[in-house]
């Protein structure tokens, strides 16, 4: 269906869990978060039936999260449950990883096409630090048993952050060269913990400039629907890939809405609207009642996010405060 900017809205990103097995510093405060409660969360069962129904509103690419989805018990017969509803063509998963080396041919058997694995550094001293005690060689692991698994696309995503992992780039794109995986580096977004880190940005075309790449030649060869741009490289087995939030946003190409864990539909993962469907889904809705909800989430999709206002914003502030 479409929003009322004209954008065909197709794209439901479910969000299973607000757990996480990593404590990333850009994600979570060091102090940690308040989880929510088990009763707050979404049962599978509540899930299912809110992708059977969006599917009779033109919804057909699901992206499962979290967190970290693979830390929910039961994932993996909820996938194969959701995989089999009519009308769900594309069923993906975004996951940190750490899990994937002994789960990928399971997820595979379950129904997921293919999978994110966010992975900002191969150095293993570097990952320790910013995931505050990950271990990146299982990570590693889990990229290749994807492969392995038949899994595709196998796609890395990676949070360019200043003075971080600027120095990782060129490692990234010789995994790219030599192995059928596709690299996207995404500039860091002003949410959350990374809020407080706006100086940490890089823009896409600085990170171009460090890659020394002389020439991008555009790819569509990649499957996907996200904002992601892709270039494939002479003599590369894989591709690389850019998403810009901030620089030049894709608010205007904008295809999905998110479901939270608790049960809010966000038309925009950036915007403070959401709208309740837990409350809907436990006190005797009907299936046209939640439909219409869906519906009119739709609708109120923002034309875009303010994040760059509000990063300009915070620089101001600081340079004040600095002055």
């Amino acid at each position: 269906m479409q929003d009322q900017f004209q954008r065909q809205i197709d794209y439901l990103r479910i969000s299973v869990t607000d757990r996480c097995n990593l404590r990333c510093k850009y994600c979570m405060p060091s102090q940690g978060v308040a989880w929510m409660p088990h009763e707050d969360i979404l049962t599978f069962e509540e899930i299912l039936r809110l992708m059977r129904l969006s599917t009779q509103l033109g919804f057909h690419r699901f992206r499962i999260t979290g967190g970290e989805p693979l830390v929910r018990r039961g994932i993996l017969e909820f996938l194969s449950k959701g995989s089999q509803i009519p009308g769900v063509d594309d069923l993906m998963l975004t996951t940190n990883g750490l899990l994937l080396s002994e789960m990928a041919f399971d997820l595979k058997a379950a129904g997921v096409r293919r999978v994110n694995i966010s992975l900002d550094t191969m150095n293993p001293e570097r990952f320790a630090e910013i995931t505050r005690g990950g271990d990146v060689s299982k990570v590693i692991q889990g990229i290749f048993r994807s492969l392995e698994a038949g899994l595709k696309p196998v796609k890395v995503n990676v949070v360019v952050v200043r003075d971080f992992n600027t120095q990782d780039l060129p490692g990234f794109l010789t995994l790219a060269k030599q192995y059928p995986i596709h690299i996207r580096f995404i500039e860091l977004m002003p949410i959350g913990s990374s809020s407080e880190r706006r100086s940490d940005f890089v823009p896409i075309q600085e990170m171009k400039e460090l890659l020394g790449i002389k020439q991008y030649v555009p790819s569509k060869e990649i499957l996907g629907g996200g904002p992601a741009e892709y270039f494939q490289l002479r003599d590369f087995k894989g591709s690389i890939g850019f998403i810009s939030a901030l620089s030049r946003h894709f608010c205007s190409t904008c295809n999905r809405i998110r479901l939270t864990p608790d049960g809010k539909l966000r038309p925009c993962l950036h915007s403070k609207l959401e709208i309740d469907l837990r409350e809907a889904l436990r006190n005797g809705s009907s299936d046209q009642d939640l439909l219409d909800i869906v519906a009119q989430a739709v609708w109120r999709k923002p034309a875009e996010h303010h994040m760059n206002e509000e990063a300009l914003q915070g620089q101001r502030i600081m340079s004040q405060i600095g002055g």
